[in-house]
């Protein structure tokens, strides 16, 4: 584990060094990250003292031919759940794929990129996992209205060196049955993720949208949704989700 001061991105530090060697199993901490990036793009900016900016390297070596690299980044998701209850005693949920919700607001994203330049090498795969945690964000400070702190949750400040840990140990307990145990995977991620049972709108590729209830994930990290429109249930593997109230 490397502990650095300041840097750009996590993950892009660990995708370059990467490139040209295994570096499977390191892990990369920032006090504060200047450039660091979420899903789509979308930019995480972190003060110093207030985040847990965290990265690590996953060996993925086998798991494209089980079709299981799609659950790099969901499994992510419950084993921060996991570490957030077992530090702070906080109840989160997972909206899909893998933002961590408190009270339906966000508190931790997840990024997960693959290593090109091992892959194109031929020596292996690697994915690096970047963790972004809102740890002691003032609620003045906070960047988006939906969007919320462990400490204004649990009203206390919160150990982030014990929380990088218990995420670093709960990863391995999920690892430990991927790619293998797909069913057991997609058992823990259905009994943490808020998204079920939940009316969603996705924004889909193709600027298409999808109204409809959330009903399960499947064995592959798909979201099944019916639309309200009716007809079949829809799977989908990559969209952006956005909780509805209920139809009154």
């Amino acid at each position: 584990m490397e502990v650095v001061d300041r840097t750009g991105s996590t993950n892009a530090d660990l995708v370059a060094r990467c490139s040209d060697r295994d570096c499977v199993g390191a892990v990369l901490i920032a006090e504060e990250q200047v450039d660091g990036r979420g899903r789509q793009g979308r930019r995480w900016e972190s003060v110093p003292g207030t985040h847990l900016a965290m990265s690590m390297v996953v060996d993925a070596h086998g798991a494209a031919a089980a079709g299981a690299l799609g659950w790099i980044p969901l499994l992510t998701g419950v084993a921060v759940v996991s570490a957030i209850t077992e530090v702070t005693g906080v109840s989160s949920r997972v909206k899909w794929p893998n933002d961590v919700l408190v009270g339906g607001l966000k508190v931790s994203g997840i990024l997960a990129e693959l290593a090109h330049g091992l892959q194109d090498s031929g020596v292996g795969r690697s994915v690096v996992v970047g963790v972004g945690v809102n740890t002691g964000l003032a609620a003045d400070a906070l960047p988006v209205p939906t969007a919320t702190s462990l400490n204004l949750v649990t009203g206390t400040s919160v150990d982030r060196s014990r929380l990088a840990g218990a995420i670093l140990a709960s990863m391995a307990r999920e690892l430990s049955r991927w790619p293998h145990d797909l069913g057991a995977l997609a058992e823990d991620y259905r009994a943490v993720c808020g998204t079920l049972g939940t009316r969603v709108r996705v924004d889909l590729p193709q600027s298409q949208v999808l109204v409809g209830t959330a009903t399960d994930v499947d064995e592959t990290g798909r979201i099944v949704v019916i639309p309200e429109s009716g007809g079949a249930a829809i799977a989908i593997n990559a969209g952006d989700v956005t909780h509805l109230r209920p139809l009154a």
